[in-house]
């Protein structure tokens, strides 16, 4: 795979398959776990394929046998609302470029679409994931609440009750019950994710682009409200929890190995 915007960091390959563009996380040491200069990235590269005419359908996916194991725990400490703006706004900007731009996007899932992993995969209008993957929420393990959009597209593919007892109580939950509870749509098997994904997405291609957008703009995420204004909402509370001693807690005990303990300041 080739990089063709060029910038030398390499977090995220750009393939082109005819009217296909494939973006690839590509942070495998840490399992595709975005950081701020990953979503920067990510997003530039989802805005250009968007704006390509001759791009007809994106396929997402991850390097080195998984999606993404959701955000770089290990760049994340306490901090205060006006540093943590713009590092919440950077991932909002991923899935604004998503929602609203003309192409549609498929995920390809293999291992883990963990936290931000879980929402970047949600996001895309088709998801295929292999039998053996893994999602799960995972935010209020370092006491958080979500963002990427998930407070949108989860509840929009599970329906309300269910995405609300998958943030409350999240638990991994393995290809078969994710494609049963609408996370994923269509299972392969392992390693087959990818291959599958790109039949979809060269098939999208093959289709009208003007009323496929269209589709698109009409059906939205969740119908009954805007997704970008979710996404405001769901900056405000990021912002919040990162200045919140539960939150340095949750990291700490990331680190150390433990189980977090919340104390609700």
């Amino acid at each position: 795979m080739t990089d063709h915007d060029g910038d030398g960091d390499g977090c995220v390959l750009v393939e082109d398959h005819g009217a296909v563009r494939v973006l690839t996380l590509n942070r495998p040491e840490k399992r595709n776990a975005i950081d701020l200069v990953l979503r920067v990235a990510l997003a530039e590269r989802l805005e250009s394929a968007m704006a390509d005419d001759s791009v007809r359908a994106i396929v997402l996916t991850g390097s080195g046998g998984t999606f993404c194991s959701g955000g770089d725990i290990s760049t994340m400490r306490r901090q205060s609302p006006e540093e943590t703006r713009p590092r919440a706004e950077a991932a909002q900007r991923v899935i604004r470029a998503i929602w609203g731009g003309p192409t549609p996007v498929v995920a390809a899932v293999e291992g883990f679409a963990y936290g931000a992993g879980a929402a970047l995969a949600l996001a895309c209008d088709r998801v295929v994931a292999a039998t053996d993957a893994r999602f799960s929420t995972a935010f209020t393990g370092v006491g958080l609440a979500g963002d990427m959009g998930i407070t949108v597209s989860l509840p929009a593919r599970t329906g309300p009750a269910a995405a609300r007892q998958l943030l409350l109580l999240p638990r991994p939950i393995q290809g078969p019950e994710a494609c049963t509870l609408g996370l994923a749509d269509v299972l392969t098997e392992p390693g087959a994710a990818f291959d599958w994904a790109l039949s979809d997405a060269e098939r999208i291609a093959e289709g009208p682009p003007l009323a496929l957008s269209a589709i698109r703009a009409m059906l939205g995420v969740a119908p009954a409200d805007d997704p970008r204004a979710a996404l405001d909402r769901e900056v405000e509370h990021q912002i919040r929890l990162f200045d919140t001693a539960d939150f340095a807690e949750g990291v700490a005990a990331f680190h150390e190995r433990r189980r977090p303990e919340f104390k609700g300041r």
